[in-house]
């Protein structure tokens, strides 16, 4: 029913139209053109459909939230092979448009998993793609943002998951020592001859940063919970050495989204008396989210500024991966030229299995048996002489360091620069093949044009 009800959607656009989601919520922080066009009916498509426990997959809707995904999989003591830190972020988002986790050292991105998927093509057609079915599509797909189509199905792999999560936060005073260490536990699978199944880290200053090392357990005890007063990043810092928490895998997996990881302090709900009567239920990414569109919609944060007599801000939100071995100068770089902390790591490898490490994904092409270091920062600074300086400027730092740079917030690449980086032929042949119309925008008109 809920793809008929998309299908009928789309044939209710004009054929002079662009075919965009009538979706009432987003994750992504670009602005975009308003349109009163109507768009797809997606409401139909927000189930999980099916969960094999024994198979370890599960069939679901594209716009299932994994919020709604992991509450399916928990009491099968399965998971994702990747769950983004945000629960609304939905399944099918995670794929067309990148996500990124704690277990992205082992289990690469959300698409890797992916055993098939049916996407509502440009042409309006369904259409089940696979490595072995229409592999074109599904290739290229990832990193494309709706612009080749969008799903409406995806049969993904799981994992098992223990109960807790035993954490170990690493203390360094030294950037260079962090990713020494980080690359370590990557190459080896462990630490202190544990294996090593969630890693991230937090760098708050050049001579402050953490590694947060976790291992699945079934061991009971106590543990820690972050949803009511007590705040997860401010519980990694300590002065030397490690320092040793424990959460539910609930708790874990959702760990970053009580306080959108540290971005709720903008609006005060981390001050201790704020926090004390801010309802739990709108503790969490989605509520915060909200406030955002309010500033989006009447520039509260720029008028704020002004009355002031303070310029206004360029937001820089950006999550990008250098390889490991540029990640050091990276931050280097980073906390010299942008004053903005705490830093988000999160190490990402490819995997090495299956047909995924011989044909590669062409719309975000990562090196295969080489490990990047995902590196996210979401703040603003005072605006540059010209529109988009730091991003710009960032842009430029990671291409020079033969990085990526995610593309769910503002881009300013040059057209030919971004083809270069993001699929150039490749993908105009298949999205002549798929939508020979063009009724969905193209990626540099989704990305850099804000369309």
């Amino acid at each position: 029913m809920g793809v008929q009800r998309l299908l009928d959607s789309y044939r209710a656009i004009p054929p002079n139209s662009t075919v965009r989601l009538a979706k009432p919520t987003s994750n992504l922080f670009r602005a975009r053109d308003r349109s009163d066009a109507k768009g797809l009916d997606v409401s139909g498509l927000t189930n999980v459909i099916a969960v094999d426990a024994e198979a370890r997959t599960a069939d679901v809707a594209g716009m299932c939230t994994y919020e709604d995904l992991v509450a399916a999989t928990l009491p099968h003591g399965l998971a994702p092979l990747v769950v983004p830190q945000l629960k609304t972020i939905t399944l099918g988002g995670a794929v067309t448009g990148l996500g990124i986790e704690s277990t992205s050292f082992r289990n690469g991105l959300p698409h890797e998993s992916v055993l098939e998927m049916d996407i509502l093509t440009g042409a309006g057609e369904i259409v089940t793609t696979s490595p072995d079915q229409h592999s074109d599509l599904f290739r290229t797909f990832p990193n494309s943002y709706g612009t080749l189509g969008y799903s409406t199905r995806l049969k993904i792999e799981l994992e098992p998951v223990a109960p807790f999560v035993a954490l170990r936060h690493l203390r360094f005073h030294s950037l260079t020592d962090l990713v020494a260490a980080m690359d370590r536990i990557i190459e080896t699978g462990g630490l202190d001859g544990e294996p090593v199944d969630y890693l991230d880290g937090v760098v708050f200053s050049a001579d402050e940063s953490y590694l947060c090392v976790g291992f699945k357990t079934t061991t009971p005890g106590p543990v820690s919970d972050y949803t009511g007063q007590d705040i997860y990043y401010r519980s990694i810092q300590h002065a030397q050495g490690e320092k040793h928490d424990r959460l539910t895998i609930h708790d874990y997996l959702w760990r970053w989204d009580t306080d959108w990881f540290w971005c709720s302090r903008a609006f005060g709900a981390q001050n201790p008396t704020i926090r004390r009567f801010w309802p739990r239920k709108l503790r969490r990414s989605s509520f915060y989210w909200k406030l955002v569109g309010y500033d989006q919609r009447f520039n509260i944060a720029d008028r704020i500024e002004k009355r002031h007599g303070r310029p206004p801000r360029e937001r820089v939100v950006q999550d990008i991966e250098v390889p490991i071995e540029r990640c050091a100068e990276f931050l280097d770089w980073f906390l010299q030229n942008v004053p903005i902390e705490p830093i988000w790591l999160c190490p990402l490898r490819l995997r090495e299995d299956g047909g995924n490490k011989s044909r590669g994904w062409p719309l975000y092409p990562l090196r295969a048996h080489h490990t990047y270091v995902n590196v996210g920062f979401w703040s603003s600074v005072p605006v540059g002489s010209v529109e988009g300086h730091t991003n710009k400027m960032i842009e430029t730092k990671v291409s020079e360091l033969d990085g990526h740079k995610s593309l769910y917030s503002d881009s300013y690449y040059q057209r030919e620069d971004f083809d270069e980086l993001y699929g150039g032929e490749t993908y105009k042949t298949v999205k002549k093949s798929y939508d020979p119309d063009t009724r969905l925008f193209d990626l540099y008109s989704k990305a850099v044009l804000r369309r």
